[in-house]
Parts: structure tokens; C-alpha cells; sequence
């Protein structure tokens, strides 16, 4: 508590010490320090943030109101080294004196180190100059505000700012406008030169963003003319570009109000010294070639091997490698067929997702054969990626059993394996690591291993015996993955083999949308050590040795007289089996509270130390909005619907297979799970401006067990708390319900999980976060009978927990770093009086580090 009461002390006094830095101490005489900006409206006073980006001067930002940049920066020292040479010039002996006990050079590198140039060169890269008021950034604002409101509509607008003085050095700026009223589009014509292009736009004005009563907008002037360009590329107008499309805005003799005129004039070009003018004209596609081996550093084509497929011509320059309908189905330009731009991305983007080839280059060139010029010859060039390749890769790790981990993983690449752009991966991995929550004995800081073998084979189509193109057609870019792989843990738990194969299908129905249906995914898991359970869950160890000092007569169960503490495994077993079979004598009459227990605790490590057969089918959805990794304002929803051993259960009756002691099905004389298991997944982001953003996350999620099971296997389990959960608890350490995890990696079938988190720049790279999560898990419709850890009705929802608290995020551009701590703020695992904010202090938070943002 000492070291806590120390750091905080710390906090408080670097906070005094930045809260008296002068905020105008760098501002020069006659200079102003711009604090606020303020801009009326037509008398109104706005807050829209598209209106403030359209100032060129801002004032410093602020961190929770405090201006925390330019204090950094004004701790700085601006010429560290003349202040350093500045010591020795004024005192001339000091310089001798220093050179006897350091030698001359290692003087001067002093003046080059952290405390004397270091610290000011990060205080002055990370803070922010003083933001000082300059008039010609002033008036550029007033023009960026009329241009803003012109292009919205307002044709007569009047700007005007003033300074304000609000202490000594310091002004505000008062921008003052007035709009008028909008003007209005009125009537709507087209004149477009070239018939065939009239009839195109005819065919799609009803989708025109430009309508009769809309307000003025250029926004909507540039889409129009963006989506009348995508129309006409998109139905063989190779030629046409926006530049051709104008619009003529008449005000004439109108009240806030504007006639549009839309114009397209014919398709103009250079022939020669001279520029020709004709009407466009529509192309067809009269031949695709493609190039299987080209490659950029080459300046002529050598063909000596070639074939047509389907219309499609292919060529080689050596012997050609590839079976042509692997090469064809990515290509969606046929013969025949209206050029369309969108053809054209469809067709990279699949042959991209191939990854045998770089980025094709797709080019078209008029037919001069046809008489009329309106053919093309679409030419794809493809230049094939390396046949093998070798990759490793190093990770440092961090995950809910291991505290630390160094992973090293080797892959070799096979591509094109099988002549059909299929793509083969074998991958060795290992990991070493250190998990101070596993049992270790022996106390070494690297205490847990793994090491696997994965095979994935990816083949860029439907595998499958028979067609499914009407479902499922070839631009939905669809994809096949057989995967097999076997992984051996040591030291971790009870230590595990776990294999595992599975044949998936992946493909976009739409674009941002991915579906993928697992025909089936089997995984067989077993354990290794699990004479190790009571050293590895101490908690279940802790309960039953309470219980047994208090009935066990027999001494070969304990390891002494004294402690009488139960041997592992002979003692746990044996007492165990004494008190659920009854034919033990007692110390005294067993309770039906420490009957339940024991059982319960036994049911629990049959549970898990039991070997598991997992033979799963599921489908999978996902949707999201996300443009790309720099967008802030979208949202994701995935869901999953997985069903176990239903159809194992299915041949077993149909067979009319014989059920084992336990009344359930067997295979390889391992009773396999059976289990329907559903989730549901939505995350939203919103874009607050000024790098501050809104994330939002919920989870539910539920695992009803069937027919040959009656729980869930653990490794399809859920838990609560870590560093991607709830983050006021470690892995595991939450729940079931208001049970208070007591035991020591709590899981249970279903799951409730919320939170939302406020980001925002800090400084630099540096952000900062405030969040709150709250859910837990709990059992419903299996083997749990703890009505603490059950869930029966919604009145349970009372024992969601709640954590909240802050973190620090360094962005490395390519992942962030995170520090998260979570305090405590609904546990309810304590008293219903005792729920709120009992724990809400440094000696019951949790810190958690974690790779990139968790939702």
C-alpha cells in the first residue's frame, strides 16, 4: 500500500508542477495566445465540427479541459545545448574540473544526453507550440466559411470576425455570419449530345441525386457526376470520364431558386495536330487474352504454349502451368459482352485473392479488325508469385493463460499445388511461456510449452461434388479450406493433445459481407496428466481437503497426522469415492450441504479431465460498414450458429447402435458432445472528431447441451474477465453469476457482455481511454445445480458486474500496445448491500496489457 500511496503522491506532484507552467510563457510581446473560437450563425451560436474545420487556426488541444500539450512544451528547453555550453562559458573552471573526472569528449556527450537534451527534445516533440493569433490565417478563414456555405446553398453569405482580449496575451476570435436564405433547385434538364447516352441516362435519372426542391449542394453536383461516369463505363462507354459532364445553374430573374441544366457533350480527342470531336460510342469485347507468366521487367512477349477455353485465349511463355478453368473462373470480361468497368475490379479482386499471382494488370486496346471501332481487347497480365516460399515469424504473446509467451513459427508455401491455383500451407510452431496462475512446482519462470503441426489447403472454388453456381456464383469470390493439424501442450493445466481437421467454405455475398459454412469441424482433445487436477485447480483442492478433515477416518488419505491434508491422488480419489458411494465410516455424520459439494466438485473435474470428441458443423455471418483500417465511423455485426454431434446421434439410431453405461452413444469408445450453440456479436464505432472516438460492444452468447451430453466441453466454454473482456477481473476470475469464481478457471455456457469506451489522443502517438464493461456468465440447462452460478429468470441480469476505468494506448501504426486498469464497480459476487463501489480502489484493480484495441 506504501508503493501505491507513493506513485499517487508522485501523480500529484507532477500535476502541480505542470498546472503552474505560464500558458503564455513563449508567447512574444504583442503577440496573443488564441484560446477560444467562436462562430454565431445568423445570431445563433453552432458547435458543428464541419464548420470549425474550415478555420485554419485553432487553439492548443486540451485533455479533459486542460491544455496539456503546450504546458509540455513550455517545460522545454528550446537550445539545451547553448544552455549547456552556456555553464562552462560563464564558468570556465568547472569545464576543467569535469575533464579531470570524465575525459573531454565524454563532457561534451554529456551535454548530448537524455537529462540534458533528451528530456527537452521529447517535452518539445510531444507538447505543442503555443497556438499564437496571426490575422492572415484569420482572413482565411472567413473566405473557407463563405466558400463552406456557398457550397451548401447560401449564395449571399456575409462574413466578419473580431478579436476579443481575455487576459493578458491571450484573445479570442468572434466569427460572425449571416446566410440568407438557401436557394432551392427548381427545374431539371438534360441536353446530351450523344443519343446512346441520352437513352442510358434515361434509363437511370429516376436515381439522380439532383431533384427538383432539394437545397443547393456541390457535394451532390460532384456524386452526380460520379455516378452518371460509373453508369456509362459500366454499359461499354470506354471513353466517357466526369470532365465530360457539366451543369449550367441559372439564377436569373429567380428568388432563391436555380434552374439546373445538365450537359454532355460528345466525346472530344486529339487525331494528330488537331482535336476531333464525335458521338461516343459503346464497345463490345471481341477477344480476352490472358497471360499467365508475364512479367513488368520484360519488354517483349515469347509465347510458346497456348490454349482456348471457353472462349478465352491463353498464353505462356513457357510451358503452361495452370489447368484453364482455375485461371478462367476469376475472370469475369467474356466475349461478347458490354465493356463494364465493374468487370474490370471484380476480376482483379478475385485473381488478387487467388495470392499466387502480384497484382494482375488488366489493360484494353481497341480491336482494329472491326471495321466500326467498337470492339476491345481486353489483355490480363498476371505475374506468378514464387512456386515455394519460407516464411518464420517471432511473437511475443500475451493471452489468458499465459502471462508471457515467445512463439516461433515456420511455414512453407506451396502455391499453385495441385495446377489449379490451390495454395498449400505447412506451419511448425512452438511457444514458451510463463503463467504464474498454473501449477509450477519447481518455480521456473518458463513453465508452460506447445508445439504443433497445421496443414491448410486453400482451393479458390466450391469443393464439392456437385455445382453450385446458382447458389453460390462465382463473383461471390468463394473459396474452400481443408485444414488438419495436431498441437501438444506441456506443463499447461493437465497438459492436452488436441487434433483437429475441418473442410470450410468462405465467400461475400456483398460487398463488406462474408459468409462461411463449416461442413464440419472435428476436434478430439486429450488430456494428458489428469492425475494433475487438484494441482492445477487448487481451489477444488482447498474445498475438498476442508471437507475431509472434518469426516476422513481413513490415514492413508492424508499425508500426515498433523495437517491431515489430502494426498494427490490417492487421498482426493479415495475420499471422494468413500463419501458418494457411502461405505466409509465418518467422524461424524455427513451433511447433505457437504454431500452436494463433494459431488459437485467431483462432477466438475470428471467434466474436465475427461477426454473430448467434437464433431461440429456451423455457419457463420458477418456484416460490417468498415471502409478501411482508417475509418472510425462504422459498425460490425457477426453471428454464428454451431451444432455438435446431431449428426453422429443420427447414424447412431439409424444404425440402431447400442448406448453405453452411461445411456449415451459412443465413438472409439469416447462419448462425443452434442451441444447447439448460438452468438450473436455487434460493435459500433462513432467518429467524435478531433481524434476522440465512441466504441461500442455487446455479446451474447449460449451453448444448450443435447441429447449425448448434458454440459459443455471446456474448450467450448465461456469465461468472463481479461484484457478483451471485463477488464475490472483476470481471465476467468468472474462468475458464474454471484457464485465469486471460486473456482479456478471459471466457466460456464452462457455469456452477457456490454461496453463501451471514450478514446482519445493524449499526445503523439500516445492515447488515453476511459471505458466500462459489464456481464458475466452463467450455467442454464446443464449439470451446474448451484443456483448462484444458474441462470432461471431475468432477475439474474442483477448479477451482471460492472468494471470500469482508464487506459494508455502507444500506437505503433501497425499494432497498439494497450494498459487498461479496471476497478471493481458492481461485484456481485458480495452481499446485495455490499455490491457498489466496496472494491473500487488500486489494491482491488486489475492492470491489463493487451495487444491492439479489444473491440
Amino acid at each position: 500500500m506504501k508503493k501505491v500511496s507513493t506513485k499517487i503522491t508522485a501523480f500529484i506532484l507532477i500535476a502541480i508542477l505542470i498546472s503552474a507552467c505560464n500558458a503564455v510563457k513563449r508567447v512574444p510581446d504583442g503577440k496573443q495566445l488564441l484560446v477560444k473560437n467562436e462562430i454565431i450563425v445568423n445570431n445563433k451560436k453552432i458547435t458543428e465540427e464541419t464548420v470549425f474545420n474550415q478555420l485554419y487556426q485553432k487553439p492548443n488541444s486540451k485533455l479533459i479541459g486542460y491544455r496539456l500539450r503546450l504546458n509540455l512544451y513550455n517545460l522545454a528547453n528550446l537550445n539545451p545545448d547553448s544552455t549547456y555550453q552556456a555553464k562552462f562559458t560563464n564558468n570556465p573552471k568547472r569545464y576543467e574540473q569535469m575533464s579531470k573526472w570524465l575525459s573531454a569528449k565524454q563532457v561534451d556527450r554529456l551535454g548530448k544526453s537524455f537529462w540534458y537534451k533528451g528530456i527537452h527534445e521529447f517535452l518539445k516533440n510531444t507538447g505543442e507550440p503555443p497556438a499564437i493569433l496571426d490575422n492572415a490565417k484569420t482572413d482565411k478563414s472567413i473566405l473557407r466559411l463563405k466558400y463552406y456555405y456557398f457550397n451548401n446553398g447560401f449564395f449571399n453569405v456575409k462574413a466578419i470576425y473580431k478579436v476579443d482580449s481575455v487576459q493578458a496575451k491571450k484573445a479570442k476570435i468572434n466569427y460572425a455570419i449571416t446566410t440568407g436564405a438557401p436557394y432551392l433547385l427548381d427545374s431539371l434538364n438534360a441536353t446530351i449530345s450523344t443519343p446512346i447516352l441520352d437513352s442510358l441516362y434515361r434509363i437511370e435519372k429516376k436515381n439522380s441525386l439532383i431533384k427538383s426542391g432539394k437545397q443547393y449542394k456541390t457535394e451532390d453536383f460532384e456524386g452526380e457526376k460520379n455516378r452518371i461516369t460509373t453508369h456509362f463505363r459500366n454499359n461499354g462507354a470506354y471513353y466517357f470520364q466526369p470532365n465530360y459532364v457539366t451543369f449550367n445553374i441559372d439564377t436569373i430573374k429567380k428568388v432563391n431558386q436555380a434552374n439546373i441544366t445538365l450537359v454532355i457533350n460528345d466525346y472530344s480527342f486529339q487525331d494528330g495536330d488537331s482535336t476531333k470531336t464525335e458521338p461516343f460510342k459503346l464497345y463490345k469485347i471481341s477477344d480476352v487474352n490472358i497471360y499467365t507468366d508475364y512479367s513488368p521487367s520484360k519488354n517483349t512477349l515469347n509465347i510458346t504454349d497456348s490454349t482456348i477455353y471457353k472462349n478465352f485465349n491463353i498464353y505462356s511463355q513457357e510451358k503452361l502451368k495452370y489447368k484453364p478453368k482455375a485461371i478462367t473462373n476469376a475472370i469475369f470480361i467474356t466475349k461478347g459482352s458490354m465493356y463494364a468497368d465493374y468487370k474490370t475490379v471484380l476480376t482483379t479482386r478475385y485473381l488478387n485473392n487467388l495470392r499466387i499471382f502480384n497484382y494482375p494488370s488488366i489493360q484494353y486496346e481497341v480491336d482494329k479488325r472491326d471495321t466500326t471501332a467498337q470492339s476491345l481487347i481486353a489483355k490480363v497480365y498476371l505475374t506468378p508469385r514464387k512456386k515455394y516460399s519460407f516464411g518464420t515469424t517471432l511473437d511475443v504473446t500475451h493471452s489468458n493463460i499465459q502471462d508471457f509467451g515467445i512463439g516461433l513459427s515456420v511455414s512453407e508455401t506451396i502455391r499453385n499445388v495441385f495446377n489449379g491455383a490451390e495454395t498449400l500451407e505447412i506451419a511448425l510452431r512452438g511457444n514458451i511461456g510463463s503463467s504464474k496462475d498454473l501449477a509450477n512446482p519447481r518455480n521456473n519462470f518458463f513453465n508452460v510449452s506447445e508445439y504443433g503441426l497445421d496443414f491448410k489447403l486453400n482451393i479458390p472454388r466450391i469443393f464439392i461434388p456437385f455445382s453450385t453456381e446458382k447458389i453460390i456464383p462465382k463473383s461471390m469470390i468463394p473459396s474452400t479450406l481443408l485444414t488438419v493439424g495436431f498441437a501438444k501442450q506441456q506443463n499447461i493445466g493437465l497438459d492436452k493433445e488436441n487434433f483437429t481437421g475441418g473442410i470450410s467454405y468462405n465467400w461475400t455475398p456483398k460487398v463488406n459481407h462474408t459468409a462461411r459454412f463449416d461442413l464440419f469441424n472435428t476436434q478430439f482433445v486429450r488430456n494428458l496428466n489428469p492425475k494433475n487436477y487438484f494441482n492445477v485447480y487448487n481451489s477444488s483442492y482447498k474445498a475438498l481437503n476442508q471437507i475431509s478433515k472434518e469426516y476422513n477416518t481413513n490415514p492413508l488419505y492424508y499425508d500426515n497426522s498433523t495437517d491431515k491434508n489430502l494426498l494427490i491422488e490417492q487421498g482426493t480419489a479415495g475420499f471422494t469415492n468413500d463419501v458418494l458411494t457411502g461405505n466409509a465410516t465418518f467422524l461424524k455424520p455427513l451433511s447433505a450441504a457437504d454431500f452436494k459439494s463433494v459431488k459437485s466438485i467431483e462432477e466438475r473435474r470428471r467434466r474436465l479431465t475427461e477426454n473430448d470428441f467434437i464433431l461440429a458443423t456451423s455457419f457463420t455471418f458477418t456484416k460490417t460498414t468498415k471502409k478501411d483500417l482508417t475509418d472510425n465511423n462504422f459498425y460490425l455485426f457477426k453471428t454464428k450458429i454451431e451444432s455438435a454431434g446431431t449428426i453422429l446421434s443420427a447414424i447412431a439410431k439409424m444404425a440402431n447402435q447400442k448406448k453405453n453405461s452411461n445411456g449415451n452413444y459412443d465413438i472409439f469408445n469416447l462419448e462425443y458432445s452434442e451441444y447447439i450453440k448460438t452468438e450473436f456479436d455487434y460493435i459500433k464505432h462513432w467518429d467524435l472528431s478531433k481524434e476522440k472516438i465512441l466504441a461500442f460492444r455487446s455479446f451474447f452468447g449460449i451453448a444448450i447441451p443435447l441429447g449425448n451430453s448434458n454440459y459443455i466441453p471446456f474448450s467450448r466454454s465461456y469465461f468472463s474477465g481479461g484484457s478483451n473482456d471485463n477488464r475490472a477481473w483476470k481471465p476467468y476470475g468472474l462468475g458464474p453469476g454471484s457464485s465469486g469464481a471460486l473456482g479456478d478457471f471459471n466457466e460456464a455456457n452462457m455469456k452477457i457482455a456490454l461496453s463501451g469506451e471514450f478514446r482519445f489522443k493524449i499526445a503523439g502517438s500516445l492515447k488515453g481511454a476511459l471505458f466500462a464493461d459489464a456481464g458475466n456468465i452463467w450455467n442454464v440447462i446443464d449439470n451446474v445445480e448451484d443456483e448462484k452460478s444458474t441462470f432461471t429468470s431475468f432477475s439474474d441480469l442483477k448479477d451482471m458486474a460492472l468494471g470500469s476505468g482508464f487506459g494508455l494506448r502507444y500506437d505503433l501504426s501497425f499494432f497498439v500496445i494497450r494498459f487498461d486498469l479496471g476497478f471493481k464497480t458492481y461485484n456481485p459476487a458480495n452481499e446485495t448491500n455490499r455490491r457498489w463501489l466496496r472494491e473500487y480502489n488500486f489494491a482491488n484493480s486489475v492492470l491489463n496489457f493487451g495487444i491492439n484495441y479489444p473491440f
